[in-house]
């Protein structure tokens, strides 16, 4: 049979143009000789719908949406589709829904598989909304006489011979396949993260060879807020994969289940898939807000270079503007690097000033300040006037601005809350510091995008003279390699100092920064997920007094 693995882009609670796109998708898969058409999980509603799931008018809106589907799609044209079903157990005590699957054919929709492992890690909270479905061995439908058994995303990532520990207690996969299952099949929304595309490959690899039976992914593509999917879907076999999946854009991949798949896929770039799902991210966020342009203050530093270069690619350069504000502490280099990386990059560019409105703040406290020494308050306070001037101009002209920090910094607090994190999204707030600059030279692998006094020129925030980031900070070299392990390896900071040749002393001292600075990532803008702990995803108190480890 020949199967189309339809990976479409969704927005929660578009019911309209979802359903219009897995019309128009369906008919594709069609047109190209595909008996049997799959979408990827909650492809309906979009992924994922959270507290709109409370919502009753949200799930009528899904149901309609569901039954126009059914009478849109060809009666001849057996589709799967991603669904909500109400849960008539739900007065029992029980969940009032089920993360499902429906199976579209002759007009009608009935649901035929269930999700059965509820992710409540990381960014995930799915036992707040869904009941896990307890016989995933009943996920079994017989299409053109062959068995699929239907899995839904988490349902595959618990496979005993390939995980050293276990989330769960039981493996749908290993139930679907002793249930008489021809074809495995696992519709999902998988967010992305640098080298889950080979980790995902590696564990479904495992799976079809342990049960000996071809495996289709349909995974969800797009960026939802701080989410990216890759997606990335395959048909795969013990051998290897039907055709090389396709990321970070929309695919319809027609498959024959009766050949052999042995094309093998090849290891990806990190800096290239970094950089396709950032560009991504950007470009979903500022097209499904319904927004035009974006703005960035560009001070001639590598964040912001980088920054600039990512929206130009994700928009093209007619929808991106920069703006310079040299203070009267800016080097004459930082405004030629913002107006040199302007010109590179093709950008409407600007240049205000902020030296007057240094005088005016100056003036206005200088009797509640007298008798001080200045410090991080008159730095702090350039930073505020930039961030206010940004958005004015975003405002008065309709752009969304885009703040340009990366994670080393917000790991310290080493930001200016109203100052440089101003901004509706934070593109690069995943990135650690020596990511960015790894990420600027990939950019510039052909041709000098972002100048090369921006990548080789010290790090500084240029809000005193003579500034530079190694005042305040170790330098990222590392630095990094200790935040990473503090943050996204939760390491104790005794075994951080052992692995990195660091003294315990400072380790404990930025653990301390990390845990104090909650408070401004609290407040940060929605930063795009490229590892495998992002902001959104750790739970913290934003006031806690657990400042050493």
């Amino acid at each position: 049979m020949k199967i189309g693995l339809c990976q479409i882009n969704t927005t929660v609670g578009d019911f309209a143009g979802n359903l219009r796109r897995i019309e128009e998708a369906c008919a594709e898969a069609q047109r190209a000789g595909a008996a049997l058409a799959i979408f990827p999980e909650l492809s309906l509603c979009g992924y994922p719908p959270e507290d709109l799931l409370l919502r009753p008018g949200f799930l009528a809106a899904h149901d309609h949406a569901l039954q126009r589907l059914a009478a849109k799609l060809p009666p001849n044209m057996p589709t799967l589709v991603g669904c909500l079903e109400v849960n008539a157990n739900a007065a029992k005590g029980a969940r009032a829904l089920y993360n499902g699957v429906a199976l579209i054919e002759g007009g009608m929709a009935r649901v035929v598989a269930r999700k059965s492992l509820l992710p409540t890690y990381d960014i995930f909270d799915e036992a707040r909304y869904f009941e896990p479905w307890p016989r995933p061995e009943e996920n079994l439908v017989e299409i053109s006489g062959l068995k699929l058994g239907i899995s839904i995303c988490e349902d595959a990532w618990n496979d005993a011979e390939f995980f050293t520990e276990r989330l769960y207690s039981i493996d749908p996969i290993e139930r679907l396949a002793k249930a008489g299952a021809d074809i495995l099949v696992n519709i999902s929304a998988s967010p992305w993260r640098s080298g889950n595309e080979r980790f995902r490959l590696r564990m479904l690899q495992s799976a079809s060879k342990r049960h000996g039976l071809p495996l289709l992914l349909v995974n969800q593509v797009g960026g939802n807020v701080n989410i990216l999917f890759d997606g990335g879907s395959m048909a795969l076999g013990p051998k290897g994969v039907a055709a090389q999946p396709v990321y970070f854009e929309e695919s319809i991949q027609v498959v024959d289940s009766a050949e052999e798949w042995t094309e093998q896929v090849p290891e990806s770039d990190r800096c290239e898939m970094q950089h396709r799902a950032l560009c991504m991210g950007i470009g979903d966020f500022v097209r499904k807000f319904g927004f035009g342009k974006v703005l960035i203050g560009l001070s001639g530093g590598i964040d912001s270079a980088l920054t600039a270069a990512l929206a130009v690619d994700a928009l093209g350069a007619e929808e991106v503007i920069g703006i310079a504000m040299p203070s009267s502490h800016s080097s004459d280099h930082s405004l030629e690097d913002a107006r040199v990386l302007a010109a590179s990059l093709g950008i409407e560019f600007h240049v205000i000033p902020i030296i007057g409105l240094q005088s005016a703040f100056e003036e206005a406290l200088e009797e509640v300040f007298a008798d001080t020494e200045e410090n991080v308050a008159e730095e702090n306070l350039q930073a505020r006037m930039r961030g206010s001037l940004l958005m004015a101009y975003a405002n008065k002209f309709d752009a969304l601005l885009l703040t340009t920090g990366n994670k080393s910094e917000a790991a310290v607090g080493y930001c200016t809350l109203y100052g440089d994190m101003c901004g509706a999204l934070a593109p690069i707030a995943d990135l650690w510091k020596t990511e960015v600059y790894a990420l600027a030279r990939w950019i510039n692998r052909d041709s000098v995008r972002i100048p090369e006094n921006t990548i080789s020129k010290p790090p500084s925030a240029e809000l005193r003279p003579g500034q530079l980031d190694s005042d305040s900070l170790p330098d990222y070299a590392q630095l990094d390699p200790i935040l990473r392990l503090l943050i996204e390896e939760r390491l104790p900071a005794q075994e951080v100092a052992g692995q990195c040749g660091a003294d315990l002393d400072s380790v404990e001292e930025l653990f301390r920064k990390v845990q104090v600075n909650e408070f401004k990532r609290f407040q940060y803008a929605p930063t795009l997920r490229v590892s495998s702990r992002c902001w959104g995803g750790r739970r913290l108190p934003t006031v806690h007094r657990y400042l050493r480890d």
